[in-house]
């Protein structure tokens, strides 16, 4: 397949190739908001006790997340998943075991990040099977 100007084009691909990822972003997202839940038993036993100000901040971060996981297809959702993370590490002020879990899933979201950079890369070479012909 060729252009006008003679050079070759690079054919769209068939199907969606981000439906994977972001099903990945958001299975993500839906782990780490069971993950969050899980950290009120550590703060109530390990910390001051769960108090209005910590729960809220862990409830609601985790009730975001699954709310964020739905909300995969909206061009704003990576950055909001992003917005997530640094909440997550900012949950040190909370407790330690909770920003210890935002800098593991942290590292996860950047591995996702990579990916999504090197799909893209592919897409724009033409390299996807489904761009062959």
């Amino acid at each position: 397949m060729t252009t006008d100007s003679g050079a070759a084009a690079v054919r769209p691909p068939a199907k969606d190739p981000w439906k994977g990822l972001r099903g990945v972003m958001a299975g993500t997202l839906v782990l780490e908001a069971i993950v969050v839940l899980l950290t009120l038993p550590v703060v109530a036993k390990l910390g001051n006790g769960v108090t209005w100000a910590s729960g809220g901040f862990i409830v609601t971060l985790a009730v975001l997340m699954i709310v964020g996981s739905g909300m995969q297809r909206r061009s704003w959702a990576l950055w909001f998943s992003l917005a997530l993370q640094v909440a997550m590490i900012l949950g040190f002020f909370v407790h330690p075991a909770l920003g210890a879990l935002g800098l593991l899933f942290g590292a996860v979201w950047v591995y996702i990040l990579y990916l999504r950079r090197d799909m893209q890369q592919r897409i724009a070479a033409g390299r996807l099977p489904s761009q062959q012909v």
